[in-house]
């Protein structure tokens, strides 16, 4: 069966045993000089399977298995449950068509003009499946921005586990799931990952592979709680936001902006222009000629510009603007110079991440740009939720408030958002009020009892917390609700197996395809030569483009009660011939679990005839 590692953990990466020597290419080297090192953990090549329990949400006894093990890889069908739509009505007593109020239907038909969906499952699988969802999608129909909340160890993920493997299964569980991520991420697409102290650096070096280390954009520290009672040597009240980019490459950081906030903006010396914020007037050093004394007139001190920056203009310009009162010392009048930016030139122009936080630290006279302190903390989204339901029914649930400021940054209205641990709701339900579509995943009671309800209320126009004000959330819109499906293999206790024919033959043939990343293509004739005359019965194709070389695979079964016989050489030839004349592939794969008449050194040497499912089941006894 599937092997499970046992043994102690300690950090380890690519050629650990060796040192790394700095030099140029033009310096001496030895036959053992290897480049230099990645990030490495104990079977990393590795994916990890692990039984599910529903009811809690958690896995148990995870095992090590082949990355293309079909338990991990397969992307299972998504079975509807109901469909949640918010039907407006005129308000009683209102004038009609002024003010509406919502009910909640409940519908039992599938319905493909709805977006929004919620999946109940483990979210490795629905990723499989989400993927083949969005597979023949176009760009604009995929993730803009991913948010993710995950687990920051495994403790929380799995039960009765060998604590040795902690470090080794967070990473696999998060490789596995963040590259799928990549995949299906629009090309001009942001992932947010939040963490706390104990993940983010093994999660960044983890990201820097699969996203590639130029689309880091930053670590955002959020203040996630205010209370440090609890605390030992430092503060640990913070979290960090991992943001990268898809491609920063075809993004346009003018887009990257919130609207500017004309609260943040005041007139405390009755300037006629209007109202006014101060901005550093110091700026990345650019040339010598920008660097000077500064006089403030109000201590007698000369500044300089901090160490390794100037100033931003010339000196004769910086003297017109203290002419033209642009130019104030802090708010007290004693530190180095400000700079005056006023509303009528911010207004509509949006405030970039470089201007956009906003509490002062100590006493800074402009915000520190590396905190998110002003906005709400988990004690918030804990009091939300307990306003929604009377009680407290998730612990430390993020805030609305944090997604907004995402969401803003991130997104247009339309767009879509990913959520894989779902958790109590809150980016489907800050999505929703910002007229975001959103596809998320959560496993657990927890999808039923806490996400479906709290979704319902904002449906209905009931939920009155979070950013319902910020947004002005009135209610409306709809979203669907899936579970995971069953596997389209069955293995028994005694070792043996078959297919999950209950499934039906298209769906196994289709989803067995996609599991191993081939894309279905229909196009394809196999109707010469009259082999093929039943459509019924022609194979199913999936393409695999790597680079500029194509593999080519071919399935065709015969149901348990199917008419198929023998997998003739005549048919293969004929399979072997048609998709060599369409494809030019490199190498072609016929899976098939039909008996098959053919001499093992008659067939083409680029082409390999696989009987399943008793491959798959010789793979897992390994």
């Amino acid at each position: 069966m599937a092997k499970q590692y046992k043994g102690s953990l300690s950090l380890d990466w690519y050629n650990k045993q060796k040192a790394i020597l700095l030099r140029s290419e033009a310096d001496t080297k030895t036959a053992t000089d290897i480049p230099a090192p990645k990030i490495n953990w104990v079977n990393k090549d590795e994916a990890l399977f692990y039984e599910i329990i529903d009811e809690e949400g958690r896995g148990l006894k995870p095992y090590w298995v082949d990355r293309n093990d079909i338990r991990v890889k397969e992307a299972r069908p998504l079975n509807f449950q109901k469909i949640f739509n918010a039907v407006a009505n005129d308000k009683a007593g209102s004038l009609p068509g002024i003010v509406k109020e919502y009910t909640i239907e409940e519908l039992s038909k599938d319905d493909a003009s709805i977006e929004n969906i919620l999946i109940k499952g483990d979210n490795l699988l629905a990723l499989n499946a989400i993927k083949k969802l969005l597979s023949n999608k176009p760009e604009l129909q995929k993730p803009k921005v991913v948010f993710i909340d995950p687990p920051y160890n495994t403790g929380k993920a799995f039960l009765n586990y060998d604590d040795n493997l902690e470090l080794s299964s967070w990473l696999t569980l998060m490789r596995d799931r963040l590259v799928i991520i990549h995949e299906i991420l629009r090309e001009d697409g942001y992932i947010f990952i939040i963490l706390d102290d104990n993940a983010t650096f093994h999660c960044k070096l983890l990201m820097d592979e699969i996203f590639g280390k130029s689309n880091f954009l930053g670590d955002i520290v959020w203040q996630s709680r205010k209370s440090v009672s609890n605390d030992t040597f430092v503060s640990l009240s913070t979290n960090h936001i991992l943001l990268y980019a898809k491609n920063i490459e075809v993004n346009n950081k003018a887009d990257f902006k919130l609207d500017a906030n004309e609260d943040k903006f005041s007139n405390p010396d009755n300037d006629p222009r209007g109202k006014w914020i101060a901005d550093p007037f110091d700026a990345p050093n650019l040339r010598p000629n920008l660097t000077y004394l500064i006089h403030n007139p109000n201590t007698g001190v000369n500044h300089l510009p901090p160490s390794g920056r100037c100033w931003r203009t010339e000196e004769k310009e910086y003297l017109k603007l203290l002419a033209d009162n642009r130019i104030v010392f802090g708010k007290q009048g004693k530190t180095k110079p400000q700079l005056k930016r006023f509303w009528v030139d911010a207004e509509g122009k949006g405030t970039t991440p470089t201007t956009l936080w906003l509490d002062e630290i100590l006493e800074a006279d402009y915000p520190n740009p590396a905190l998110w302190t002003d906005l709400p903390t988990t004690t918030n989204g804990t009091q939300d939720l307990e306003k929604l339901f009377g009680k407290k029914v998730f612990d430390n649930p993020k805030p609305e408030g944090l997604l907004e400021r995402v969401l803003k940054l991130a997104s247009e209205e339309g767009d879509f958002v990913l959520d894989i641990f779902g958790g109590s709701g809150t980016t489907f339900a800050a999505s929703h009020k910002m007229n975001r579509k959103w596809l998320g995943v959560e496993v657990g009671s927890h999808a039923d009892t806490v996400i479906i309800e709290r979704l319902k209320l904002v449906l209905a126009g009931k939920d009155k917390t979070g950013i319902t004000n910020s947004s002005n959330w009135q209610g409306g819109g709809s979203f669907k609700y899936y579970h995971l499906g069953e596997s389209i293999i069955r293995l028994n206790e005694d070792g043996t197996g078959d297919f999950n024919w209950s499934l039906g033959k298209e769906f196994i043939q289709e989803s067995f395809l996609s599991s191993y990343d081939y894309i279905i293509d229909t196009s394809i004739d196999f109707k010469e030569g009259e082999l093929f005359t039943d459509k019924k019965h022609q194979p199913l194709v999936g393409v695999q483009t790597i680079g500029t070389k194509k593999r080519v695979a071919v399935i065709t079964l015969n149901e348990p009660k199917g008419k198929l016989e023998t997998l003739s050489y005549e048919e293969m030839q004929s399979i072997y011939k048609t998709v060599k004349k369409k494809y030019s592939p490199e190498y072609i794969n016929i899976f098939t679990n039909r008996g098959i008449e053919i001499a093992y050194d008659s067939k083409p040497d680029d082409l390999e005839v696989v009987k399943i499912p008793n491959a798959i089941f010789a793979e897992l006894e390994k």
